[in-house]
């Protein structure tokens, strides 16, 4: 288990703590977690800098894209959470598609400082996006991990894994492939 953390949702104060944990390479490849958020063209278009700056956008324009995990005052952990309605790629995949018309928050990035891989920070960030989602008056936590043979890659990983999900007390919903799941955290 980590040190004791602490979660805290990504507001224009924090953005330098979220700079700081992506690093110059903007977490996975420069993604800044606009993947699932903007098109391919306009992630492709973007590139590294641009999708920074769509990011810092926005935060500033006060919508809370995910939230942080601390040891102490160092930010170590990050996960992106919010209503499935903010991903707009998501809501145009094929293979992710709505399951129902039940409203939902989504969990479509987890990301570990490298230093602090293996330590249980993956399973603090999902209990606190849950936390995070019932304090923000949702009933559904979404998540659509990756189940594959190799899965040590951490772009594999991006989404989580199914174990860690299960964990937590997700259940499986459906498996529009061998190696995608959509799995529910339901809030009571």
């Amino acid at each position: 288990m980590p040190q004791k953390t602490t979660i805290h949702p990504l507001t224009p104060d924090r953005w330098d703590d979220f700079v700081s944990l992506f690093g110059d390479n903007g977490a996975y490849g420069g993604c800044w977690c606009m993947w699932w958020r903007i098109t391919r063209s306009q992630f492709e278009k973007n590139k590294n800098e641009g999708n920074k700056t769509a990011m810092k956008n926005l935060v500033d324009s006060g919508e809370v894209p995910g939230i942080l995990a601390y040891i102490g005052m160092k930010p170590v952990g990050w996960c992106s959470v919010a209503p499935r309605e903010n991903y707009g790629s998501l809501n145009r995949s094929h293979f992710l598609k709505r399951i129902d018309d039940k409203p939902v928050w989504s969990m479509v990035c987890l990301f570990i400082d490298k230093k602090e891989r293996g330590k249980g920070l993956s399973k603090a960030l999902i209990l606190g996006a849950i936390d995070y989602v019932r304090a923000s008056g949702g009933t559904i936590v979404e998540s659509y991990p990756y189940q594959a043979p190799d899965s040590s890659s951490p772009l594999v990983n991006f989404m989580g894994t199914p174990h860690i999900f299960k964990q937590v007390g997700f259940v499986e919903c459906a498996r529009p492939s061998p190696s995608k799941l959509i799995m529910r955290f339901y809030i009571t």
